[in-house]
């Protein structure tokens, strides 16, 4: 018999995959949860039984959270990555780190084809495809409900009429949960005049009034929340999330352009990620230079772009996550934060590292380093290339002077 990995996720597609293929292929049906920080133990759990009563061979759980935090969340949080300034690429960042597991999965136990329950009008196709074409070159890729174009109807009787209650109900809104965030699609997304009533929030708003949060980095990762210290930074991140979520906070709307060509719009809450990448900024911008946030700023864009398009293994990658790396040695300091509903504002920043504080001046207030005389002349030389210019073309100037 083959053996075939199937990416599960418990979902209907997933759940149809597994069947279809151990019952009416003869595959040997290795069911795989990649899992980077969107299930619950509960939902596991249900994941492993669900996959025997599928007709799994085999079912196990690959646990990729660390893996996903150390090879890429950091970085999105070193570069402060919102695609299109607003979207922190939730889960369809964690999608490269997904495949990868699967891939070497399947390398493992030598199967002979990898199978995932994309459709042919999304961007995960890509993402799942071009992983494992990379990563496991030679084994076939089996794509069910994009082969087919099969109607979720169709997947749902031919699981009930095998005995398998399907109980997936078309529900109004489809959801993607992850340790950076949880996607909404579906409803009033799909008119561009519309946004998202209240109800659609899986996360809704219990708190009222104001509360101080301060967040604790060291070299531009999250070490610590209000105080208490954490080595383990998806547990950093989760405290946050527990604080800022029942505020509202984190929810938008992002509307950009997909892998395959057509412009996407999606809605997400990320209290715990939009916070902690508006808090490093601030920090940022009292420890680095204006030249490290500069070039940062631009290789942190194309980072962002390349996750979220499926080139995450492309090896200019590597390099820019050292300059991001590099650019964070001095990123250290508590910044501190205060949360409303639906909104934060940066308050304050507490860091060994501040450039505002030096021995040359305050600005607005006074120079130490540099005499009046020093900034006359500074100012004078500054001015050269535009009175040079002006001086060769004072056709120009006298127009300039009478349009303003």
């Amino acid at each position: 018999m083959k053996k075939v990995v199937v990416a599960f996720s418990g979902g209907l597609d997933t759940s149809y995959t597994v069947m279809y293929l151990a019952k009416e292929k003869g595959y040997e049906v290795y069911a795989a949860c990649a899992n980077t920080g969107g299930f619950s133990a509960e939902q596991l759990k249900t994941n492993e039984e669900n996959a025997y009563k599928l007709g799994a061979k085999s079912y196990v759980t690959l646990d990729v959270t660390k893996e996903y935090y150390d090879k890429s969340l950091r970085y999105m949080v070193y570069g402060n990555v919102l695609r299109n300034g607003t979207y922190p690429i939730s889960v369809s960042s964690e999608r490269i780190f997904q495949g990868m597991a699967i891939a070497r999965y399947a390398k493992e136990i030598g199967a002979d084809a990898i199978a995932h329950g994309s459709t042919g009008a999304g961007n995960d196709q890509v993402r799942f495809d071009m992983t494992f074409l990379v990563m496991a070159p030679g084994i076939e890729i089996i794509t069910l409900t994009r082969d087919g174009n099969l109607s979720r109807q169709e997947e749902i009787d031919y699981l009930n009429a095998n005995g398998f209650p399907a109980d997936f109900k078309k529900l109004k809104y489809s959801y993607n949960v992850g340790i950076w965030g949880t996607s909404i699609c579906g409803g009033e997304i799909l008119d561009s005049k519309q946004g998202l009533p209240e109800s659609a929030y899986l996360k809704q708003i219990e708190k009222s009034g104001e509360e101080i949060v301060a967040l604790d980095f060291e070299e531009g990762q999250l070490t610590g929340v209000n105080g208490k210290k954490f080595t383990d930074h998806i547990a950093a991140i989760q405290a946050v999330e527990a604080i800022a979520a029942p505020y509202g906070i984190g929810r938008d709307m992002h509307v950009g352009d997909t892998i395959i060509g057509i412009k996407g719009r999606v809605g997400f809450e990320a209290a715990a990620p939009m916070l902690i990448i508006a808090a490093h900024k601030f920090l940022e911008k009292f420890t680095l230079s204006k030249w490290q946030q500069y070039w940062k700023d631009q290789v942190a864009n194309w980072y962002g772009m390349f996750l979220h398009e499926s080139q995450y293994l492309e090896p200019v990658m590597r390099d820019i996550e050292a300059m991001l790396e590099s650019s964070q040695r001095n990123v250290s300091g508590t910044v501190t934060m205060l949360l409303r509903p639906h909104c934060f504002e940066t308050v304050g920043v507490d860091s060994p590292n501040d450039l505002v504080k030096n021995k040359l001046g305050e600005y607005g207030e006074g120079a130490k380093g540099w005499t009046s005389d020093d900034a006359k002349g500074f100012i004078k030389v500054t001015s050269t290339p535009l009175r040079a210019y002006y001086l060769n073309h004072k056709e120009e100037g006298d127009k300039l002077e009478q349009d303003l």
